[in-house]
C-alpha cells in the first residue's frame, strides 16, 4: 500500500470537484451514446438518399466526432477527479495512465477522421486557401 501524499480532501470544494468529475463521466458517456444515435439517424437518412458508400462515410465521420467529444469530456473528468482524491502514487499513476490512453485514442480518432496529423492539417488548409 502506498502512503498518501500530504494533500487531503477535507475541504468541501475538493469534494465538489470530485462530484463534478462524476458528472463529467456521465456527460462523456452521454456524448458517446448520443453520437451513436445521431450516427444511426444520419447514416440511415444518407443511405436512402445517396446510397451505401455515402452513408458509410457520414456514419464514420459522425461517430468519430461523437467519440472525440466523449473522450475529451472523460479526460476532463479524470483531471477533475485527480484534484479531489487523496493522492497516492498508485492513484496518480492510474489517473495518469487513463489520461494518456484516452489522449492517444482521441489523437488516433482525429487522425482517422481528418486523414492527416493535426499540425499538418492546419498548414494544408492554409496552402489550399492560397
Amino acid at each position: 500500500m502506498t502512503a498518501p501524499l500530504p494533500l487531503h480532501t477535507d475541504a468541501p470544494l475538493l469534494a465538489q470537484l470530485g462530484r463534478l468529475g462524476e458528472l463529467f463521466d456521465l456527460l462523456g458517456g452521454v456524448a458517446i451514446l448520443g453520437g451513436a444515435v445521431l450516427t444511426l439517424q444520419r447514416a440511415l437518412f444518407t443511405l436512402r438518399r445517396q446510397g451505401g458508400e455515402a452513408a458509410y462515410t457520414i456514419a464514420r465521420q459522425t461517430f468519430g466526432r461523437g467519440l472525440l467529444l466523449g473522450l475529451e469530456i472523460l479526460i476532463a473528468a479524470d483531471l477533475l477527479r485527480s484534484v479531489s482524491l487523496n493522492l497516492t502514487l498508485s492513484s496518480i499513476t492510474t489517473l495518469g495512465l487513463l489520461v494518456i490512453v484516452r489522449s492517444i485514442l482521441s489523437f488516433s480518432v482525429q487522425i482517422e477522421l481528418e486523414g492527416e496529423l493535426p499540425w499538418r492539417l492546419a498548414s494544408s488548409r492554409n496552402t489550399a486557401r492560397e
